[in-house]
């Protein structure tokens, strides 16, 4: 089922069977997308909303310079772009930073499926009002963090959030990113950000190597980040070992 991951381990909010078909049955496509791709430009007519089903997808501004702020990203199973639904167009661009596959779906299909169904606009509601609480902590996060935390809040969030669709075990995950795109999300320069995951490997809190993630001390990588999950209004069980996950529940 391509809508298995929306909205999974969600505190409060779950899906029916018959609520996940509807949203199946709206969905025209899925496209495969190579990385570093623009799915949608700042300011264009939108017409669709994008399902992410595979990959990483991220929320970006440009200044005049052509310099790039990455603002958000996504991982399998969130809507990258349902704001678009009500407000037709989006302020920014979205666009994919590693290989992604997508599901298209039409805002005549969601209107069909919406309009008569008011608890089911809700929790396509609640998707959009995460969002909100994400971008409030990224905010947070670049204004009153140093560069350690920051990046140390930002790694606890990733752990948390593919742990709830089954990517991470709760100390280790795979995070196709590259140090300038962990630079741009946590307001740094690459130089500065290599130097933060030294640190943080030599304090023994975590490890980033290649594209893996593993967490050597949780509860103190969170500690360092002044990082709280409530924002991420997850319910995510502990892991097997129950020493490195977080316990929502």
């Amino acid at each position: 089922m391509l809508t298995q991951a929306f909205l999974a381990n969600r505190r409060g909010v779950e899906l029916s069977l018959e609520e996940r078909q509807l949203l199946e049955s709206a969905i025209a496509e899925v496209r495969n997308v190579e990385p570093r791709q623009t799915l949608i430009p700042p300011r264009s007519s939108i017409a669709v909303s994008t399902l992410l089903l595979d990959g990483i997808v991220s929320r970006f501004i440009d200044d005049h310079q052509g310099l790039r702020q990455l603002v958000a990203i996504h991982v399998p199973g969130e809507f990258v772009d349902l704001h678009a639904y009500p407000m037709l167009e989006l302020d920014h661009g979205i666009a994919t930073l590693t290989a992604a596959r997508v599901a298209i779906v039409p805002h005549a299909a969601l209107r069909r499926i919406l309009d008569p169904r008011p608890d089911l606009t809700r929790k396509l509601w609640f998707s959009t009002l995460i969002d909100a609480a994400l971008h409030r902590t990224w905010l947070f996060r670049v204004g009153r963090l140093d560069a350690v935390g920051r990046v140390a809040h930002f790694l606890c969030e990733m752990n948390l959030r593919l742990q709830a669709i089954g990517l991470s075990d709760g100390q280790t995950y795979a995070l196709a990113l590259t140090q300038a795109d962990i630079a741009e999300i946590c307001g740094l320069t690459t130089v500065h950000t290599n130097r933060v995951l030294r640190q943080l490997r030599e304090a023994g809190l975590c490890h980033v190597h290649a594209s893996l993630v593993e967490i050597l001390d949780s509860p103190g990588l969170a500690r360092r980040g002044n990082f709280d999950p409530h924002y991420l209004y997850l319910n995510v069980p502990a892991s097997g070992n129950g020493t490195n996950a977080i316990d929502l529940a």
